[in-house]
């Protein structure tokens, strides 16, 4: 079964698009783990098997976190303390010392390919990175651990929008809900605190748990831009996905 042609009409509804990237990107990670093409048709008919469980729908997904944490569960200690809580998980201003440890994150090959554009690769030029103009990164706390970065990245505070990224680089840390949690607080302070409209992203078409993740979290497919990135040797597609501060207080307030 090859894969689709690139060159196929972009479909004009989003959520099609979206469906056409993930199963573009799914059929990437079989051949990746092995999946010979004439097994992939053996693997669509047991997906079409497991339609029978009917997984709920995005707004489904984000009423689920709607239940576990909304706009009303954050402590504000910004005036006084530059810190923002959630249960168990805090942001605060990225400190230069913390710098070293999130180096050391970066030197993992596969928490490092995750990210468009990549992050700068010495902890010197991490630095300048970090305290260069249009940039605004927060430490993510666990209770009272040091477990990862959330940012802004090509402010514009004339549109008021700007670029998220996010890295909980602690493997010990990932899987327990920190990242949405640290991901609902730098919103707040995006469009609360900053009095931001808009927040976006970029992340590649073949992250499959990325584009799910950020569609749970309200954000919503904006745009692909074909062949835009050469990864490995590999042309690969970017997806942009946005959320403005009219719809995370729909969803989360």
């Amino acid at each position: 079964m090859p894969e689709p042609a690139k060159t196929d009409k972009v479909p004009s509804n989003p959520h099609e698009q979206m469906l056409r990237l993930v199963a573009r990107g799914f059929h990437k990670e079989l051949i990746k783990y092995g999946v010979k093409e004439p097994e992939i048709v053996t693997v669509a008919a047991h997906l079409l098997d497991s339609v029978v469980l009917k997984s709920p729908p995005t707004s489904k997904q984000v009423e689920k976190y709607n239940r576990l944490f909304t706009i009303k569960d954050i402590r504000d200690q910004w005036v006084d303390q530059r810190r923002l809580s959630l249960h168990e998980v805090s942001v605060s201003p990225l400190a230069m010392e913390q710098i070293a440890q999130v180096a050391k994150w970066l030197e993992n090959p596969k928490i490092k390919a995750s990210f468009f554009p990549r992050f700068p690769d010495t902890e010197e030029s991490l630095k300048r990175h970090f305290q260069s103009p249009g940039q605004d990164y927060l430490a993510i706390w666990y209770q009272s651990d040091f477990v990862g970065i959330i940012g802004a990245e090509n402010i514009d505070p004339d549109s008021t929008k700007l670029e998220m990224k996010k890295l909980v680089g602690d493997p010990n840390m990932q899987g327990k809900g920190i990242g949405k949690r640290a991901t609902l607080l730098f919103l707040y302070h995006v469009f609360i605190i900053r009095k931001f409209h808009k927040v976006y992203l970029h992340t590649l078409e073949i992250n499959i748990r990325n584009l799910n993740l950020n569609g749970n979290l309200g954000f919503s497919l904006e745009g692909v831009f074909f062949d835009d990135a050469v990864i490995d040797n590999e042309r690969q597609d970017i997806v942009r996905m946005a959320l403005t501060k009219a719809a995370w207080v729909q969803l989360f307030g």
